[in-house]
């Protein structure tokens, strides 16, 4: 009898066509269980995901809010698919939430290839490329919940440095109106959270102002943060692809959205991502600090605003060399 080997592995750059469609990740329910293993990982004090009565009153849903980290990060992880040999995730842009899940709620992704361009080529190093993800969430209703597109390297099989970009290579940061940052919330009751929760809510906000988080997070528990996911990105998971596991950049990202909820505790909820760009590596082990700034505040026709924050984001490693390693516009709502 005749025996064979199969490879399981994820693609490499040159694999990729521009329309490539990857839609079999494993939808996902966001249990209480999940919410609170992400919680013990990334942090966060989104009063709403944990208020179970609080949040029913302010959203008019029969379950509590799903913390927008625990669902972009399940929806990263989902879209993984195609990036199962990713050397590093390069930026993300114009993420925005359609709809704001609950606990209770399914949700699967469908990933889509848009745009491909050679990495430049350097002397005694593999060829890589990069690849431009759309990436499209939707509900067990088949609701919209994420749209967003997202950028990582990945290696090539061969030399494509004499091939011309392809697609959507660079997609611009994205200016959201006013109306489609809020249909994710709209009816909810921002005076019933105005009057339960302390402030400073949005009337005292100012722009201009910077908050310091004094007070690190260590990064921990990263490779179980990437299999709370479904992130199936090998340099992840397997020390022996770099000589060192990279951290998930949703584990950076989520322990960035904990601090703005230090420095602004009476945050409701986070509707959008402008832009989000990985400026450097994290490696577990590593203590991140940032600074939260107020960019613009908008006030809503019925109370309460959005503002445009700015997050940047340094790691301290064990060495204590300290680099700079995230730089995240978004925007949150307030009452």
């Amino acid at each position: 009898m005749s025996s064979s080997t199969v490879d399981v592995d994820g693609p490499f750059y040159d694999d990729l066509r521009i329309g490539d469609r990857f839609d079999s990740a494993p939808a996902i329910r966001l249990t209480e269980g999940l919410a609170a293993a992400h919680h013990a990982i990334v942090g966060g004090r989104l009063r709403l995901a944990f208020d179970a009565t609080l949040s029913m009153e302010v959203t008019g849903r029969t379950h509590q809010l799903a913390a927008p980290a625990f669902v972009w990060d399940t929806a990263i992880g989902q879209s993984t698919l195609v990036t199962q040999r990713a050397i590093a995730n390069l930026f993300y842009r114009g993420l925005i939430f359609a709809s704001a899940p609950a606990i209770g709620d399914s949700i699967r992704t469908v990933t889509t290839i848009v745009g491909l361009r050679p990495a430049s080529a350097r002397s005694g190093r593999p060829a890589r490329g990069l690849v431009t993800m759309r990436i499209a969430t939707t509900d067990q209703a088949s609701r919209r919940v994420l749209d967003f597109h997202r950028c990582a390297m990945l290696p090539a099989r061969q030399d494509v440095g004499s091939q011309a970009p392809r697609g959507e290579t660079d997609p611009p940061r994205v200016d959201h109106s006013a109306a489609q940052l809020t249909s994710a919330v709209a009816g909810w009751n921002l005076g019933a959270y105005r009057e339960a929760a302390p402030g400073p809510h949005f009337a005292e906000l100012r722009a201009g102002t910077v908050y310091r988080v004094v007070g690190g997070d260590v990064v921990s528990s990263a490779p179980e943060l990437a299999r709370l996911t479904m992130n199936l990105a090998m340099i992840h998971h397997d020390r022996t692809i770099a000589g060192k596991r990279l951290v998930y950049g949703g584990h950076t990202i989520g322990l960035a959205a904990a601090q703005i909820t230090r420095a602004l505790p009476s945050l409701v909820t986070i509707l959008a991502w402008q832009d989000c760009d990985h400026l450097g590596p994290v490696h577990e082990g590593d203590t991140l600090h940032s600074m939260v700034s107020i960019e613009q505040c908008e006030p809503l026709p019925g109370g309460g605003g959005l503002v445009q924050l700015r997050s940047q984001v340094r790691a301290t490693d064990a060495e204590g060399g300290v680099s700079d390693v995230l730089d995240w516009r978004l925007t949150g709502l307030f009452a």
